[in-house]
């Protein structure tokens, strides 16, 4: 199996009630159900902060301009496709004013072929899910994201 530590960034987004934006995907290797901030890979000559306001907006729609110059290093160790990924990603804050209307820009092919949809969920909510949450310290990076 190939690893790979190729860059990218996340966002947490949260709604004016507090809910974190998850987007619901499928491997079609594994065949594994999670959920995932919105973000992806870092294109060549792009900052971490540029391609996770790029991700956003593809991903979601949502305005990239959202995005704050305000991150946390958080450890990654998953599957995707076949390959393992080991690294350390950014991940972002995004606030809005009360439940933005969420509707994929420009997916991939390999998104449009994964992709389950989204949802917004309270920290509590994180926990109840019955399919994996990634990164797994996903409610720690929320709380730090609010301090910093």
């Amino acid at each position: 199996m190939m690893i790979s530590n190729r860059p990218a960034a996340r966002v947490v987004c949260m709604d004016g009630e507090g809910r974190v934006l998850l987007l619901h995907w499928r491997d079609p290797v594994s065949g594994v159900v999670f959920w995932e901030p919105p973000g992806g890979g870092i294109d060549g000559g792009e900052t971490p902060l540029e391609a996770a306001r790029r991700e956003l907006y593809e991903e979601t729609g949502l305005p990239g301009d959202a995005v704050a110059d305000t991150w946390v290093p958080v450890e990654r160790d998953y599957h995707w496709l076949g390959v393992h990924y080991v690294k350390v990603e950014p991940f972002y804050l995004a606030r809005f004013a009360g439940i933005p209307d969420v509707r994929p820009v420009t997916l991939t092919g390999e998104e449009q072929d994964t992709y389950l949809g989204h949802g917004w969920f309270t920290p509590a909510e994180l926990g109840a899910l019955t399919e994996p949450v990634e990164p797994p310290t996903l409610t720690e990076v929320i709380a730090l994201l609010g301090q910093v």
